[in-house]
């Protein structure tokens, strides 16, 4: 049986691996980390409301479970001639070689490595900021940013607050912003008093002129007035020019001061992808056709945030739609090319052409904590967009995780997880204090 390998082991590398696992094709997993948690949680790992200690899934016990493969390393090359992947040697803790360079072989390789956050080439950021593009990123932001607040506690004058600094008001900007408020007051029920709002100072800095730029503006204005009546300072139309260890300093020349930074600003995927000598546009995307193979190749596919694919053009959109590196597509994207390589697999020889991945956009939700819930939904009788909020938008933005979940663990697993995680928010505290 042929070989499938898969590298990456997000939202979507996750979700096609499953899937072949359980048509009993023969497949790899590749990751570099332990463990997967979904991306848009991230930024409540950062802040404490969400422990990745209890949420996160073990890749190696999920692929032992549907039947695949998993290696634990760094991809950093492929041997197109030979069909082979080049593993980086695996370092343990104290910088020991645990494992050699190795070489994995493919008959079919899947690129889903996703994206991570463009700094532009601005000077500071990489040496000043965080970022949450992993758990162990969000999991630095968390843990220095309750050392603050101890400080803030222990050691802090009358007037002094936590300042925390977020560049970039996207979905994950905005949504950092409410939950770093929602994490202070959950701070002083446990011995932070001085926590809360009040101790908390959030800037958010925007080149654009209004926060979710990329979503409908109604939604944009609807979000912007609850992150002002939490005491957000949004700083919109405002460049950054440089991030220094005590600030963010815009291209008027102001410094904007801040005690933690963190990046939330455009995307990339990996630079590796670029050196591989596969076709790759301005941001590392991999150029992918309509039925997801990378252009000039014949058994190498990418999907999710690290695939560029512009579809066919169409009378409203005449130079074709570029599909958004977002979640949703990650996973329309897994669940297309799971049925092209299953039905490849059981019939080599195909008697009838495969059909473009055409996406669905359906729409899209953001959370702002406890405050709020907002979501701009498609109607696909109407044709049109509405917005939602409230309860019936926290369902909405809820069912996404829960789609994920059914994906990879099916209903009655999935059951049972949302009663432990239900009884957890019983047993255990609202915040992660350690």
């Amino acid at each position: 049986m042929q070989s499938i390998v898969i590298v990456g082991g997000g939202a979507g590398g996750l979700e096609l691996a499953t899937r072949l696992g359980r048509a009993k094709l023969n497949v790899t997993l590749i990751d570099r980390e332990r463990t997967h948690l979904w991306k848009p949680l991230l930024h409540e790992v950062a802040t404490g409301t969400l422990d990745d200690g209890v949420d996160a899934l073990s890749y190696r016990a999920h692929c032992a479970g549907v039947g695949i493969r998993f290696h634990l390393g760094q991809v950093n090359g492929m041997d197109r001639e030979r069909r082979e992947l080049l593993l980086a040697p695996m370092l343990g803790v104290h910088g020991e070689e645990v494992l050699h360079a190795r070489r994995v072989a493919y008959d079919t390789l899947v690129w889903a490595v996703g994206a991570h956050s463009n700094d532009f080439g601005i000077q500071g950021v990489r040496e000043h900021c965080h970022s949450l593009d992993s758990s162990a990123q969000a999991q630095a932001f968390h843990l220095e940013l309750l050392n603050r607040f101890l400080h803030l506690q222990e050691e802090g004058h009358d007037d002094e607050r936590v300042t925390v600094a977020i560049v970039g008001a996207g979905a994950t900007g905005v949504e950092l912003a409410a939950e770093l408020f929602n994490a202070a007051e959950m701070l002083t029920h446990y011995g932070v008093e001085r926590a809360g709002r009040k101790g908390l100072r959030v800037v958010l800095v925007e080149a654009a002129e209004r926060v979710l730029p990329a979503l409908p503006e109604v939604m944009s204005q609807r979000a912007q007035n609850v992150l002002e009546a939490l005491g957000v300072e949004l700083h919109l139309n405002t460049a950054v020019q440089q991030v220094q260890a005590n600030g963010v300093m815009t291209k008027e020349g102001v410094l904007l001061p801040a005690d933690l930074i963190v990046w939330a600003a455009g995307i990339q995927a990996p630079s590796f992808l670029a050196r591989l000598g596969l076709p790759v546009n301005r941001i590392n995307q991999l150029e992918v056709e309509a039925d997801l193979r990378v252009k000039g190749e014949e058994a190498v596919y990418a999907l999710g945030d690290c695939a560029c694919l512009r579809e066919a053009p169409t009378a409203a959109t005449p130079a074709g739609r570029l599909v958004p590196p977002r979640a949703q597509a990650a996973h329309q994207m897994a669940k297309f090319l799971a049925q092209v390589l299953i039905e490849r697999a059981r019939h080599p020889s195909p008697v009838r052409a495969i059909k473009p991945f055409a996406y669905h956009d359906h729409g899209s939700l953001v959370s702002l904590a406890d405050y709020q819930t907002l979501g701009s939904v498609m109607d696909d009788v109407m044709h049109g967009r509405f917005l939602i909020e409230g309860r019936m938008a926290r369902a909405a933005y809820l069912s996404l995780y829960r789609q994920h979940q059914l994906t990879l663990h099916g209903p009655w697993r999935t059951a049972l997880m949302m009663l432990a995680s239900g009884m957890n928010q019983w047993i255990r505290p609202s915040i992660k204090l350690y």
